[in-house]
């Protein structure tokens, strides 16, 4: 076991935050901590890194465990590069290169065996043993890797401190990759992920060798990756195996259990205290009632089974239906800032479809759902009867200094104040919401009034942008409810997966400027994203053979080419060699004719001529021959 929380007790002042929590986590464990706002589960991540305190129970750690700790929003001051602090976690590494690198000159140097030699070979021998098991040769890869995966393949020179905070957020995040903790405890890790990356990571963290113990509200992600749930609810923790989905079947299979028993021993107490009340006065019964008595005192009481508060209930309705074809886009140019966001766009949306549209952080997705709405633009066409109604992430369209019920109230004056209590009621704010001012709310409950504005509007054709965001677990799903249950037609962004996979039928990526449309759900969706890409990795490693096999046919002519370089080098060398012993040859006849002894020997005289022409004829031979070569 990694850690191990022991009947832990945590409080803030008189606040009680939660009690009697005991649960462990193991080697190669992933976990996944759950629970509503407020319940405490940063505090228990608190709790187990040390930066509070139990008032009760204890924290065990396993000796020299490394553990690595994810914030959700955390912050990230550093004046490195990105390359540069990715690198920075490998420093024993590249030291030990280095030092090798010096040892094996050292080595080198010495000119036979001595005890010093000997010494400097155990060093090296050390030292490869740790590289080895280190795996010190792959750091860049291993770097580029993780950066790339994380996006940010076209970053690495860039400074820290110079990031956006969801950036910074992601490289903290790729540098505890790069470390490879014991244990990796994540906070909301997929907050600013777009898809890719989430795949990406997803697929990263089914391989890693560590346990992990992540607190999120990403369902997809959770299903994807846990194999146990913790939930913290009612000051309580308890243990479900399984991912999400089998969580949800367990938890209602428990609930469903606990409140049978409950029900039974509570009909079982009322019968035994009837009898009691009627009997235990009557000296015929009384002995009777009192062996009731004692069995009730006997009876261990169950608890109720806890009850959550009621989730918020959300119901979209519309008056008149549209035309089949609410919105067509032909040929949209979207641009902001003067960067090109979709160029000639092209999109056709009927009546009763629910599309959600994906792409990478900073495509356009919500400047496109803005622009739809704002209308006025002749690229795009919205159809006839169709009412548009907008759920704006940001809370643009909220006005701050107005109160909850003045908010929701002023848009909708025909309303009567007990409706619009009711309405606001419904969606999760109540009485002791209705005076605050909007600008105080939490971005929970700003969500919340936002989607009982969007209800109130009773649009045909909702516009939604991250509808999620903020929500609590039981809200999203109180939503998904009631999208799919919804008659109208829905346009939606979103980075929540499980969200998507419950309300679409059909996904439009922007991608590269363009829009791509899939005719099928989320599951249809990823399984072509996934084809295509293993189709580019195809191409790409064929692209890659290509280019070796050419590479290699290259190197193999070039040695070819320098073999018969080398060869022709020795042919001329040969050749002049031949040429100047034939050329030496030819003086010494010539001499030996200018000898009078010779000369006045007519046969010497014929033998020495015969000589000299044939050397003549070969060094003609030879001199082509050179010439040819050079």
């Amino acid at each position: 076991m990694i850690i191990t929380v022991d009947n832990a007790k945590f409080s803030y002042g008189d606040n009680l935050i939660f009690e009697d929590v005991s649960f462990a986590v193991n080697e190669g464990e992933r976990v996944g901590l759950i629970g509503a706002n407020g319940e405490g589960k940063t505090t228990l991540i608190k709790l187990i890194m040390g930066e509070v305190y139990p008032d009760g129970g204890k924290v065990i750690k396993k000796n020299g465990a490394r553990i690595g700790y994810l914030e959700q929003n955390g912050g990230y001051l550093s004046g490195n590069t990105v390359y540069g602090e990715a690198l920075s976690v490998f420093k024993d590494e590249l030291s030990a290169l280095e030092k090798l690198e010096k040892l094996s000159l050292k080595l080198s140097a010495f000119d036979g065996y001595t005890p010093e030699y000997a010494a400097v070979s155990a060093q090296i021998e050390n030292l490869n043993a740790y590289i080895s098991s280190h795996d010190c040769y792959s750091v860049e890869v291993k770097i580029k890797t993780v950066l790339n995966g994380m996006g940010f393949i076209d970053k690495y020179n860039q400074i820290v401190d110079t990031m956006s905070g969801g950036e910074k957020t992601r490289l903290k995040l790729a540098r505890l990759l790069l470390e490879q903790p014991d244990l990796l405890i994540l906070d909301e890790p997929t907050n600013h992920l777009d898809i890719s990356t989430l795949f990406w990571l997803e697929e990263y963290l089914s391989t890693f060798k560590g346990a992990i113990l992540v607190v999120s509200h990403d369902r997809y992600f959770l299903d994807k990756l846990t194999t146990r749930i913790l939930e913290i609810e009612n000051k309580k923790l308890l243990s479900f195996a399984g991912n999400y989905s089998k969580y949800k079947i367990l938890k209602a299979e428990r609930t469903a259990r606990l409140l049978k028993e409950y029900e039974a021993q509570q009909e079982e107490r009322a019968k035994l205290q009837d009898y009691v009340d009627r009997n235990i006065v009557r000296a015929t019964t009384a002995k009777s009632a009192q062996s009731r008595v004692k069995q009730l005192e006997r009876m261990e009481i169950l608890e109720k089974p806890f009850t959550p508060p009621k989730a918020p209930t959300y119901k979209f309705t519309f008056e008149n239906s549209p035309y089949e074809n609410v919105l067509s886009l032909n040929g949209l140019n979207l641009e902001i800032c003067g960067k090109r966001l979709i160029c000639g766009g092209q999109l056709q949306i009927r009546r009763g479809e629910k599309v959600a549209l994906t792409g990478e952080n900073g495509t356009g997705k919500s400047t496109l759902i803005k622009e739809i709405f704002k209308g006025g633009n002749p690229q795009i066409e919205i159809g006839r009867f169709v009412k548009l109604a907008l759920y704006d992430q940001e809370g643009a369209n909220l006005n701050g200094e107005n109160t909850v019920l003045s908010e929701l109230w002023e848009r909708h004056v025909g309303l009567t104040q007990t409706e619009v209590r009711s309405a606001l009621a419904r969606c999760g704010l109540f009485e002791e919401d209705m005076q605050k001012p909007v600008k105080s709310l939490s971005g929970g409950e700003r969500a919340k009034l936002a989607l009982c504005i969007l209800e109130c509007d009773h649009g045909n054709f909702l516009l939604l942008d991250e509808p999620t965001n903020h929500l609590d677990l039981p809200a999203r799903e109180s939503l998904e409810k009631a999208l799919q249950n919804f008659e109208g037609t829905v346009l939606f962004v979103s980075h929540d997966r499980y969200f998507i996979s419950a309300i679409a039928g059909k996904v439009v990526e922007i991608e590269d400027g363009k829009l791509n449309a899939y005719d099928g759900d989320y599951a249809f969706f990823t399984e072509e994203k996934k084809r295509k890409r293993e189709i580019l990795q195809r191409q790409e490693e064929e692209k890659r053979q290509i280019i070796a096999k050419e590479e290699k046919q290259s190197s193999y002519r070039s040695k070819k080419e320098r073999a018969e370089e080398e060869r022709k080098k020795t042919a001329i060398k040969q050749i002049e060699q031949k040429i100047c012993a034939l050329e030496k040859e030819e003086e010494r006849l010539n001499a030996e004719l200018a000898d009078p002894a010779v000369a006045a020997d007519y046969k010497k005289v014929n033998e020495v001529l015969e000589k000299l022409q044939a050397i003549k004829l070969q060094l003609d031979g030879l001199y082509n021959e050179y010439e040819s070569m050079l």
